[in-house]
């Protein structure tokens, strides 16, 4: 087994995890002219990896994320996770998770947040870095609760503010619960930044504004734990190969799916 990503597919969950995750196997097996047969093993991870039925494994998040983005990214030692349910925070010694911190209880801070911002705005959710770095000033956003927050926006938008300087304030808001989440583990650096908010530059330059120095951000940061995910399935038979070990599949998946050659 080599080292090549060979195919990756990428897409909106849905309500519907077990049917998108035959989907998104069957989508991503197209594009790398492969069979299910001619896989080894699958790992699932992310909050649908319980309903990935032709899974082997089901890894946490936390645990592909570090493996995804070390492999990337060496120089990482924090990471900063921005997916569209949560943000966390995850500390790395030598690639592994030492600690970890995360945001599961409040919209604020994550890519849904982002979201009903947006549509408040209407402003497509990927406008948003572009249209902020255009701002003349960050506008001041009191509110971190969603509904609150967008309330806040309206307000001020019909107050005359601009849309350039409104989104650059929800970046600075976020940046700033954001930074007081990761602080809780010792910010030290190379931090790299994952998951959709990561492709957010107006969001990026607000961090990098808030920790003090330039953060580093992967090719593709949606795929970091599908990469993570595919990394420990391939330890997994390695491990099996080296010591004789059979291993009995029961299937094979990935929400994002992603498989190495």
């Amino acid at each position: 087994m080599g080292d090549t990503l060979v195919s990756s597919v990428i897409g909106p969950s849905g309500p519907e995890h077990r049917r998108l995750a035959n989907k998104v196997m069957e989508e991503a097996l197209a594009s790398a002219s492969i069979v299910f047969d001619d896989l080894a093993y699958v790992v699932a991870t992310g909050y649908g990896r319980i309903n990935v039925p032709f899974a082997d494994k089901q890894v946490t998040e936390i645990t592909c994320h570090a493996k995804g983005l070390y492999s990337l990214l060496p120089t990482a030692k924090t990471i900063v996770d921005i997916g569209g349910q949560d943000s966390k925070g995850i500390k790395l010694n030598e690639g592994k998770v030492s600690s970890f911190v995360m945001n599961d209880k409040c919209a604020a801070g994550t890519g849904r947040f982002l979201e009903v911002i947006a549509d408040a705005l209407g402003v497509p959710l990927e406008k948003l870095g572009d249209i902020s770095i255009k701002a003349e000033k960050a506008a001041i956003i009191s509110n971190t609760c969603t509904v609150f927050a967008e309330q806040e926006v309206t307000s001020q938008l019909a107050n005359g503010e601009s849309v350039a300087n409104l989104i650059a304030g929800i970046h600075e808001a976020i940046a700033v619960r954001i930074y007081s989440l990761i602080s809780k583990l010792k910010i030290s650096p190379d931090v790299a930044i994952t998951g959709g908010g990561a492709k957010n530059i107006g969001l990026i330059r607000a961090l990098e504004i808030k920790f003090g120095f330039p953060v580093l951000v992967p090719p593709e940061p949606l795929l970091t734990g599908a990469i993570g995910a595919a990394i420990v399935g391939k330890e997994i038979c390695e491990r099996a190969a080296g010591s004789g070990e059979i291993l009995k599949r029961s299937a094979q998946g990935l929400q994002e799916a992603t498989f190495f050659s």
